[in-house]
C-alpha cells in the first residue's frame, strides 16, 4: 500500500493532522515508537481511574476555533485547575491571590495585599531585573519568592535562580482577588474517559501501527508515503550533526494506594529546595468531584515527579528555551527548509514548549496550508 502521507507519532500534532488529511481525501498511515497512541497525554486505566502517565495534561484555551475542534472527539469536564503550595508543611493557594497573600502576611483587603508587595519591592531596590530571581521580587516581593518559587523554580531547572533568564517567570499571574484557578482561560477541562480514549476519537478508522521506529527503517518507510509528517526530535532526525538540543526531563514515581483520598487535590507542588520532588500529583481529582463520587473510589493513584536534565534515552519533555540553544535550532530549522517532502511539526518537531491547544492550533494550521 502506497499512501499519500506517512505520520510519524500519534500524539496530538500527529493525530489532527491525520484526521484532517482523511477528512480531505488522502491516504494515511500513523505509527509511533510506543506501544500506544497518545503520546505525552497518553492516560492509562488503574482501578478507575485515567493515570497521565506522562504527567498531567490540563486542556485549557481561549481559542475558540480550537476548543469547537477538539470538543468533536470528546466531552469535556469543568475541572479548574488550583494547585496547592506546600511550603514545609504550610500550605498556600495558586496562583497567588488573595488567600495565599492572607496566609502568608495576615492581610485582609487588596489594598493592604499590594502595599506589602510594594513595600518588599522597594526593600529589594531592583530597577531592572536581569535574572529570574530580580524579575520574581519585582513582581511579588522577596517572602512569596523565597518561600513559593525559588526551591520550586530550581528544582524544575536544575539551575539558580540567578542564572534563569527573567522572561521565564514574566508573565507569574497576580491577583489580588480571591480567585485560585491557575489559568485565565475561557475554555478548560479534562476529557472524560481520558486523553486516549479523544486521541482514539480522532485517529477512528486510520491506520495506526505501534511500536515502530521511524529513524531506525526511515529508509524503507519513506518510500511507502509520498510526504512525511515528523513530530519527533528535529535534531535526531538529522542524526544531531549541529548538536544536541537540550531538555528539561522528568521522572515519575506512581503509587496505587490502599485509601479513597491522599491529598484531597489534583495537585500539590512541593516549594521548598529540600524536598526532593516538585509535585505529588493524585489522578482521581482530575475527573471526579472532590465530594462522594470520588471517595465512591476505594483507592487512589499518585504521581511523584522529580525533576531532571535530559540525557539521551530520557524522554525530552521541555525545551530549554535559551539563547544557545534557540541559536541551535534555527540551524537545525534551515536544515529542515531544504529537505522535501516532509512536515516538521510538533513540540519536539519545531522544539516550542508548546500547550496542548496551541499543538492544535499549528496542527490545524499547517493542514489549512498543506491540504487546501
Amino acid at each position: 500500500m502506497h499512501y499519500d502521507y506517512l505520520v510519524v507519532g500519534s500524539g496530538l500534532y500527529g493525530a489532527v493532522f491525520a484526521r484532517e488529511a482523511v477528512k480531505a481525501g488522502k491516504t494515511v498511515k500513523v505509527i509511533d515508537k510506543r506501544p500506544n497512541i497518545a503520546g505525552n497525554v497518553y492516560t492509562e486505566d488503574v482501578e478507575g481511574i485515567h493515570v497521565h502517565k506522562y504527567g498531567a495534561h490540563i486542556f485549557h484555551t481561549n481559542n475558540k476555533k480550537v476548543w469547537d475542534y477538539i470538543t468533536q472527539y470528546a466531552e469535556f469536564n469543568r475541572f479548574t485547575n488550583s494547585p496547592v503550595a506546600n511550603y514545609k508543611g504550610e500550605l498556600y493557594s495558586l496562583p497567588f491571590n488573595m488567600y495565599t497573600f492572607n496566609k502568608m502576611w495576615g492581610v485582609v483587603t487588596p489594598e493592604e495585599a499590594a502595599a506589602k508587595i510594594e513595600e518588599q519591592k522597594r526593600e529589594a531596590n531592583i530597577t531592572e531585573p536581569k535574572n529570574l530571581e530580580e524579575q520574581a521580587i519585582s513582581l511579588v516581593g522577596t517572602d512569596i519568592y523565597e518561600k513559593l518559587i525559588k526551591g520550586y523554580t530550581e528544582k524544575q531547572w536544575g539551575r539558580d535562580c540567578t542564572d534563569l533568564p527573567s522572561f521565564i517567570i514574566k508573565r507569574l499571574p497576580v491577583r489580588l482577588t480571591f480567585d485560585n484557578n491557575y489559568f485565565n482561560a475561557l475554555y478548560q477541562g479534562i476529557p472524560m474517559g481520558g486523553y486516549t480514549k479523544m486521541v482514539a476519537n480522532l485517529l477512528d478508522g486510520i491506520e495506526v501501527e505501534l511500536n515502530v521506529d521511524y529513524l531506525e527503517n526511515k529508509e524503507e518507510l519513506d518510500k511507502i508515503a509520498d510526504k512525511v509528517v515528523y513530530t519527533g526530535p528535529i535534531d535526531a532526525y538529522f542524526d544531531y550533526k549541529l548538536g544536541t538540543l537540550e531538555y528539561r526531563s522528568v521522572r515519575f514515581e506512581t503509587e496505587l494506594l490502599d485509601k479513597p483520598n491522599f491529598q484531597g487535590n489534583a495537585a500539590v507542588n512541593y516549594t521548598d529546595r529540600e524536598t526532593p520532588w516538585t509535585r505529588i500529583i493524585e489522578h482521581k481529582w482530575f475527573e471526579f468531584g472532590k465530594d462522594d463520587e470520588g471517595n465512591d473510589l476505594p483507592k487512589t493513584v499518585i504521581s511523584r515527579e522529580y525533576s531532571s536534565e535530559w540525557k539521551p534515552g530520557d524522554e525530552p519533555y521541555y525545551p530549554v528555551n535559551d539563547e544557545k540553544n534557540g541559536a541551535l535550532y534555527e540551524e537545525y530549522k534551515k536544515l529542515a527548509e531544504g529537505e522535501t517532502n516532509i512536515i516538521f511539526g510538533g513540540r519536539l518537531g519545531e522544539y516550542k514548549y508548546y500547550d496542548m491547544d496551541a499543538v492544535i492550533a499549528s496542527a490545524l494550521d499547517m493542514c489549512e496550508r498543506e491540504l487546501a
